[in-house]
């Protein structure tokens, strides 16, 4: 919850203090008046972005939109002990986050711009719980990245009833992770951090999906391994194709 919080908060810092109007926020995060696109392709790959909701299943969500952008590199900023200096050291995305820590030593002893305000959505009738709000959400906007690996996962694995003795996929994955993650560094050239990052979305996905192994543990790591290399390179050359095994 505390990670969802720290998301709005900054949504609410942004139009409380009108920060979005600054030609400096616009610089650094892009137009705010962009068109808010409920479907965005996000580049996995890129680092030009803090990854915050990443971990709660709503996959790349700063490159949606400026403002979200600017709401997940607060939560970086604002989160105790995140080390957001060496995490993102070597990224473009810490400029934001150094932007950020200059943006709020600023504004921290003023008051907000406008007023109160007529409450949008006035409390006591507020329903829903902040849960649901954003188990809708991630079901909007989280799930549609990681389904682009279902097929070959589906090939790879299996949620047939015949194979529920069978360890899990996830837990198979987690056990071969740090030697396929070398492997498939040496074999494209692309940074292990970054390919360990792929991983992690299809363990997550794996998970959702209840898939376990079919076949061979042996046979099932070269095949996952090839996977991983094609995923890797079409992602190197902004493409998502699927393999076929």
């Amino acid at each position: 919850v505390l990670m969802y919080l720290r998301h709005e908060t900054g949504h609410a810092i942004n139009y409380a203090f009108e920060l979005w109007k600054r030609k400096d926020w616009a610089q650094t995060f892009g137009e705010f008046r962009r068109p808010y696109r409920d479907v965005y392709n996000p580049n996995p790959w890129s680092r030009d972005y803090v990854r915050y909701l990443h971990r709660a299943g709503m996959y790349h969500y700063a490159q949606k939109h400026p403002d979200e952008d600017f709401a997940e590199t607060f939560a970086v900023w604002l989160t105790p002990d995140s080390q957001w200096r060496a995490r993102y050291a070597g990224w473009p995305a810490l400029r934001k986050l150094e932007y950020m820590d200059l943006l709020m030593s600023e504004i921290g002893p003023r008051d907000p711009v406008g007023g109160a305000g007529k409450p949008v959505d006035p409390l006591p009738r507020i329903r829903r719980t902040l849960r649901t709000h954003y188990q809708r959400k991630r079901t909007k906007y989280g799930v549609a990245y990681p389904n682009f690996y279902d097929r070959d996962l589906r090939r790879l694995f299996s949620d047939k009833p015949e194979f529920a003795s069978h360890v899990t996929a996830a837990a198979f994955l987690a056990r071969i992770r740090k030697q396929v993650r070398q492997r498939v560094a040496r074999f494209t050239g692309e940074k292990q951090y970054a390919i360990d990052q792929m991983i992690e979305d299809i363990i997550q996905r794996s998970q959702e999906l209840g898939l376990r192994l079919a076949g061979p543990e042996d046979l099932a790591q070269v095949d996952f391994t090839a996977l991983l290399t094609a995923q890797t390179v079409n992602a190197l050359h902004g493409r998502r194709h699927r393999l076929a095994l």
